[in-house]
């Protein structure tokens, strides 16, 4: 059984839920990548308790995630901006909204579509190949050690 933290996990995924795996916080970074900067905002669209909302802020600004920027002096007031470790979510989001879309949503259809600036077609993520970039399905996928769980147990 898992406990409360990853930390004995020798796994990317783990370490990852470590950071963003709390309730909240993938829905606090799809929101400020859709544009929203202040924290009346982010309670106002996700209607989560003030405290919470405070201490996934300031965890997500100490993980790099949100920059919390001063935009007004006085009274202090800060808006949160998403870095490029922030925006560097925007596959796996996309992929959980999908995935969502595919298998959960309601009888309305997908609350939101992901439109191409360029052009106005719809955008899907893909798995590719970095080697010869053919695009492939997750049949073709294999799970291998990688260096760090080779190195653990040699």
């Amino acid at each position: 059984m898992l406990g409360r933290t990853y930390d004995s996990q020798l796994c990317s995924i783990a370490r990852t839920l470590e950071i963003v795996g709390e309730r909240w916080t993938l829905l606090i970074i799809r929101d400020a990548l859709l544009g929203l900067r202040r924290f009346e905002e982010f309670q106002d669209s996700l209607g989560v308790a003030r405290n919470v909302l405070t201490n996934r802020l300031a965890k997500l600004v100490e993980d790099g995630l949100l920059e919390r920027v001063c935009y007004q002096e006085r009274p202090a007031r800060y808006e949160y901006r998403p870095t490029g470790k922030a925006k560097d979510l925007l596959t796996a989001l996309l992929s959980l909204m999908h995935w969502g879309d595919e298998h959960a949503a309601g009888p309305a259809g997908p609350p939101r579509i992901t439109d191409h600036v360029g052009c106005g077609g719809n955008v899907r993520e893909q798995l590719v190949c970095t080697q010869c970039g053919q695009v492939v399905g997750p049949d073709a996928v294999r799970l291998l050690p990688g260096p760090a769980l080779t190195d653990s147990q040699g």
